[in-house]
């Protein structure tokens, strides 16, 4: 368990609730861009108006942002809209600059949450500032580097943090842009359960048709929030554009969530759908682990093939079934479980191997 001194999340005049919702374009582009979309925006009931003025981006000659320019835009959409305005920051000098003109709710991006010394630099520039900060969690999947960062903040004097969950790089084909991980953020519930979590499924999804399941599947997990790209024209968006959603739409989805709450008292507790996602992504992991050790079998067949050995070494099976069992009893599973997982194991070995052996027998 973590301990950190935290605060409801809070702006004048306003609590933040579950749901949480957050909308506004990935990048401020233009004024007029700007304070037409948070005028859509704001029409759809929505109280948070996100927009990127520094844009970290992968290479250079994309797009990164207008930069200060842009600031005094949002200070524009707070006076006309009576929205709040949230941006994200990546150095100390973004921080003096937000705060100056008068930026309501700042974050962190997951590139600058990797790096200490990033997060430390911003931290620093917080002394003595108490609005929401919330930490995106880190490119790759590193729980701890994500808590590091959230800590950083707090001993700063920052209370008003939440996390923003907005999926993890992969070298893994996948549907989405990141993959969720859900089961990164439900142990960060875990360890520090008086933390706000918000799903940032644009950034999961990197597609606006696949928003609502993420959406949905946030508010299934008790999360708290959602940060979400939306633009007055996606299509024309300087950057980003295949997953921003416009206002209308933005509304739509929100109009068909299933918000779902259950009396748990003031302490947040880890649910049935938490558990059962933790399962499926550990299940993934033994079949990940299952393939990789399946690959060693298949060389083992190939090095006893190229020298004339048997497959079946009574001696090494025997071994191995002792050694295994006596480890299982360490890890307090069943004798019996174990034996009866391993002659499976062992078994579909024994095939694999006899495939590579015998696969010049099935060409006469």
């Amino acid at each position: 368990m973590v301990n950190l001194d935290l605060e409801p999340l809070s702006l004048p005049g306003l609590e933040l609730k579950r749901p949480i919702i957050i909308a506004g374009p990935c990048s401020a582009e233009t004024e007029e861009q700007v304070l037409e979309t948070a005028r859509q925006v704001a029409a759809q009931g929505v109280k948070l108006f996100r927009a990127g003025i520094w844009k970290p981006r992968t290479r250079p000659g994309a797009f990164e942002g207008v930069g200060s320019i842009g600031l005094p835009w949002l200070k524009r959409v707070k006076e006309e809209t009576g929205l709040f305005v949230g941006t994200e920051v990546a150095t100390g000098h973004h921080v003096y600059e937000a705060l100056k003109h008068g930026i309501d709710i700042l974050w962190i991006g997951a590139r600058t949450s990797a790096n200490p010394f990033a997060v430390q630099e911003v931290a620093d520039a917080l002394q003595g500032v108490n609005i929401p900060v919330l930490v995106k969690n880190p490119v790759n999947p590193d729980l701890e580097l994500w808590i590091g960062a959230i800590e950083r903040v707090n001993r700063a004097g920052v209370k008003k943090i939440a996390a923003i969950h907005r999926g993890f790089s992969s070298i893994d084909k996948s549907e989405y842009r990141n993959h969720p991980q859900w089961q990164i953020p439900i142990e960060l519930r875990r360890r520090v359960p008086n933390l706000p979590i918000i799903t940032d499924p644009s950034h999961i999804t990197g597609k606006r048709e696949l928003l609502f399941d993420v959406m949905q599947e946030a508010m299934d997990l008790n999360f708290d929030g959602l940060i979400i790209e939306s633009h007055m024209c996606p299509e024309k968006a300087w950057s980003d554009a295949s997953q921003q959603c416009t206002p209308v739409q933005l509304k739509e989805m929100l109009d068909k969530l299933v918000i779902r709450h259950h009396n748990i008292g003031d302490t947040p507790r880890v649910t049935l759908d938490q558990l059962r996602k933790k399962i499926d992504s550990l299940d993934v992991k033994l079949l990940e682990l299952m393939k990789e050790r399946m690959a060693v079998s298949e060389a083992i067949g190939k090095y006893k093939y190229e020298n004339n050995i048997t497959i079946l070494q009574t001696r090494r099976y025997d071994e191995v079934m002792k050694d295994r069992i006596e480890k299982a009893a360490k890890y307090n599973l069943d004798n019996e479980f174990v034996e009866k997982m391993f002659e499976i194991i062992h078994e579909e070995s024994i095939h694999r191997q006899s495939i590579v052996m015998n696969k010049d027998l099935g060409q006469k």
